[in-house]
This record gives C-alpha cells, sequence and structure tokens, in this order.
C-alpha cells in the first residue's frame, strides 16, 4: 500500500463521495469528510476510527468551510488531495428557472469548490505538494437539453480547473477535473433532482429530455464504485491528466463534441480570420 494520504471530501455522504470515502477507510488513508448534515455522514460511516473526521459544512459559507479546513489540519496535521464532490442538479430551461434558483445552483456547484480551493490552498502551497480533484460532469463538455444551469455550473468548475492548474503548476501541486457520465447512484432519483418551480407548458422538448434521463434512475452504467477506485488511482499518478473522462458515455459524448467543434471551426474559418487589419 502506498504511504497514508489526508483527504478532504465534499458531498461524502452518499453516492460518489461516500464510495470514495469508504475506500479510502478500507485502505488505511485519513479521511476529513463533509455533509451539510452530519447525522447523515455519521449514519453513511458509522464505524468509529481515528482516521475519520466527519464534518457538517455549508459550503457556501466561506467561514464553515475555513472551519473544515482547520480542523482537519488540526486532526490530521496535513492535507494531500482535496475533493471537490458536492453538488446537486438542476433541471430546467434558462426561462423557467427563476434568478433565485439559478444563484442556489452556482452558490453550491460552483462558489462552494471555489471556497474550498480558496481555503485549502494556503497549507497546500505551504507545504509544496497536494492534488486537488474537481468533479465536474460531461455536462460541461456537452450538455443535454433541459439541464442548461447544471450544465453552466459544471462548465465554470470544468474551466477555473484548467487555469488553476496553470496557476499553481509552480508550487508543485496537481490539478484535476474529473468529468463523470452517469453513474448509478441516487443522483437521478426524484428526491435528489431539483426541477424549476415554474415549468413552461410550451417547453416540450425539455419535458421529454427530463424524462428520459429520469427513466434511466437505477440503470445507469457506470458503476460509482470503479469510479471512486478510478480517482484514487488517480491520487496516485506522478503526473495525472487535467481532465479525466470516466464512463463509456462520456466518452462518447466528449468525441462527439470535438467532432461537431472541429466541423465548425473549419466551416467558419475564413470569418474567423477576416477580421485582422488589412
Amino acid at each position: 500500500m502506498n504511504s497514508p494520504q489526508t483527504w478532504f471530501i465534499t458531498g461524502a455522504s452518499q453516492g460518489l463521495g461516500l464510495g470514495l470515502a469508504t475506500q479510502l477507510l478500507a485502505a488505511g488513508h485519513r479521511v476529513a469528510a463533509t455533509s451539510r448534515h452530519l447525522a447523515s455522514l455519521t449514519a453513511a460511516i458509522s464505524e468509529p476510527t481515528e482516521s475519520f473526521l466527519p464534518l457538517a459544512v455549508d459550503l457556501p459559507s466561506e467561514a464553515s468551510v475555513a472551519q473544515a479546513i482547520d480542523a482537519t489540519i488540526s486532526t490530521f496535521g496535513r492535507l494531500d488531495v482535496v475533493v471537490n464532490n458536492a453538488g446537486y442538479g438542476m433541471g430546467g430551461s434558462i426561462e423557467e428557472m427563476s434568478d433565485a434558483e439559478t444563484r442556489h445552483s452556482f452558490e453550491t456547484n460552483v462558489f462552494g469548490a471555489l471556497n474550498v480551493i480558496r481555503k485549502a490552498l494556503p497549507h497546500l502551497r505551504a507545504q509544496g505538494s497536494g492534488h486537488i480533484i474537481n468533479i465536474s460532469s460531461i455536462a460541461a463538455m456537452a450538455g443535454a437539453t433541459g439541464w442548461a444551469i447544471y450544465a453552466a455550473t459544471k462548465a465554470a468548475m470544468s474551466a477555473f480547473t484548467e487555469v488553476l492548474a496553470q496557476d499553481v503548476a509552480d508550487f508543485g501541486l496537481k490539478v484535476t477535473v474529473v468529468e463523470p457520465g452517469a453513474l448509478r447512484t441516487n443522483f437521478l432519483a426524484p428526491e435528489s433532482l431539483v426541477m424549476a418551480r415554474q415549468p413552461i407548458a410550451e417547453y416540450e422538448a425539455v419535458r421529454a429530455s427530463h424524462a428520459r434521463y429520469l427513466t434511466l434512475n437505477g440503470a445507469q452504467a457506470g458503476d460509482p464504485a470503479k469510479a471512486a477506485a478510478a480517482i484514487i488511482r488517480l491520487a496516485r499518478e506522478k503526473n495525472p491528466p487535467l481532465h479525466l473522462l470516466l464512463g463509456a458515455d462520456a466518452y462518447e459524448r466528449a468525441q462527439a463534441k470535438l467532432t461537431s467543434l472541429g466541423q465548425q471551426f473549419d466551416t467558419w474559418q475564413a470569418v474567423s480570420k477576416s477580421i485582422a487589419f488589412d
């Protein structure tokens, strides 16, 4: 086994985050795991151990995140891998989504992750090592009808991860954005997804898209346990990728998007290059 590491994982009471925490603890690593509600976290990982630190954290609150990072350092003495996993899906067209609904999505999926990164970086920079792993989605690259705001939050995460990797490279820090396809978690369960509170009848294609996705619940091709193992492997790599796709569906959607972009760029190349001064 590799030397034990200290991992900080958000959204660890269910799904991919829970799978990560469980496998890491079984392998002898130290895990600080967060959830909005401590009871759900301790119920999911109930085995008492000195290697497990459950934390109730409100990710959009900078103060709450700072307390959690400080508690992790105080308990374990260091921080090696930070995983921004927490997030949720929001369905609806842009017109259907209120300003409040849209902002709440960004508060959790984007600003919560930024708070974690901002508070973890001073510790990682000081020790000259560490790996930040942001869990985005294939929706960041190839969004689907009816999920505009979810895709926008994940695209934001993928974009800032790319620049973050450049910003911190001189400090010896590694950064990866993971863009999974559909994993067989409760992400698509009706109680987990949030839908626009004021749907507009004319958006029939959006309703049809939502219905197709909901029928996948419980039949997603991606195994969350294997996804967790892949992320753990990622953290052991000397030269990890900046982008990691997980799932055959993610790979195929990404390739299709790249092909489409190439065709559009080539078709409009003359116009793109036409704006230079004569």
